[in-house]
Parts: C-alpha cells; sequence; structure tokens
C-alpha cells in the first residue's frame, strides 16, 4: 500500500513482515529509506512502479540499520549508491539531517528532513521504541538517543513499521 507523505515523499507498506520503505524524489535524485524484507520485492517492485519509479532509478539507498526486515531487497537498486551509518557522513544530500541512533542496533540512524523524521526502529508512532532485548542492541544508547531526537522539532514521524 501507498501512502503519499508530501507531493515527492510516498512511504509503502506490505501485508507481509518488514519494513516501511520511502521514496523521496528530491530534484534529480531518487532517494530510497529502507527496502523491507525479502518476501515483500514483488510488492514493493509493484508499487515503485505505480510511482513511475523502476528500481534502477534508484540514486541513493539509505539503510536506517542492518535489520534483515529493512535491507532483504538492497540487491533490487543496482546503479544506487548504498549508504549506512558507517559510511553515510559521504552523503551528498544537504537538505537531509543524519542523526546517529544507537540503542535497538549500535548502527541505527535517523534522518530529519525539513520537518519529517524517518526514524527507522528507534521510534514509532504509537509512542514504542525499538526493541533493545537484542544481543546488538543498548538500552543505554537508546535513551541517549531517544533524548537526543526529543530535541528536535519535527511535525510527520515516519518511522520503520506502522
Amino acid at each position: 500500500m501507498i501512502n503519499k507523505i508530501r507531493d515527492n515523499i510516498f512511504q509503502m507498506h506490505f501485508d507481509e513482515f518488514g519494513s516501511c520503505v520511502y521514496l523521496i524524489k528530491l530534484e534529480n535524485k531518487n532517494i530510497l529509506i529502507d527496502t523491507s524484507s525479502e518476501e515483500n520485492r514483488d510488492n514493493l517492485i509493484q508499487d515503485l512502479s505505480e510511482l513511475n519509479t523502476r528500481p534502477e532509478e534508484i540514486n541513493h539507498l539509505i539503510l536506517t540499520h542492518s535489520h534483515w526486515d529493512h535491507i532483504g531487497n538492497v540487491s533490487l537498486f543496482k546503479n544506487a549508491m548504498i549508504f549506512n551509518s558507517d559510511n553515510i557522513d559521504n552523503l551528498d544530500i544537504k537538505e537531509f539531517k543524519i542523526i546517529k541512533t544507537p540503542g535497538h542496533t549500535m548502527d541505527s540512524i535517523c534522518i530529519l528532513y525539513g520537518d519529517i523524521l524517518f526514524s527507522g526502529d528507534t521510534i514509532f508512532h504509537d509512542g514504542g521504541i525499538g526493541r533493545t532485548d537484542f544481543v546488538e542492541s543498548d538500552p543505554k544508547e537508546m535513551i541517549i538517543s531517544l533524548n537526543k531526537l526529543h530535541k528536535l522539532k519535527f511535525r510527520v514521524l515516519c518511522p520503520g513499521h506502522l
């Protein structure tokens, strides 16, 4: 299912478990945030098609963290520059502010674009937060990350899961 967030921002979410995927059309760039799980591959391709975008037209792929339900379709985007916490400082999109938010995973990031926060699995609509009981999680780091996010001025939350 596709939800229009703004004229240039679209959220895709699926029946099978997996993350939401966000498409941002910015100037001459097609930017994707996360790729959902492999189970959603066909639906992701179909949704992109409905948005007049082919996988090979994605220029930038930003991964909020490395869990399987967010990175399952990375291989579809053969022309995309892929960014995660390891190389996110090289992202050349000046409109994006990257916030490193370890806690759910140590490589979690959030993206602030104007008044929209793409939060991955750090925070959710219902006030919930990403799980911190995984081996790769750190509850103390999550508290620090949440405090960072609470200081931001955003009006629209685009989480990793609905």
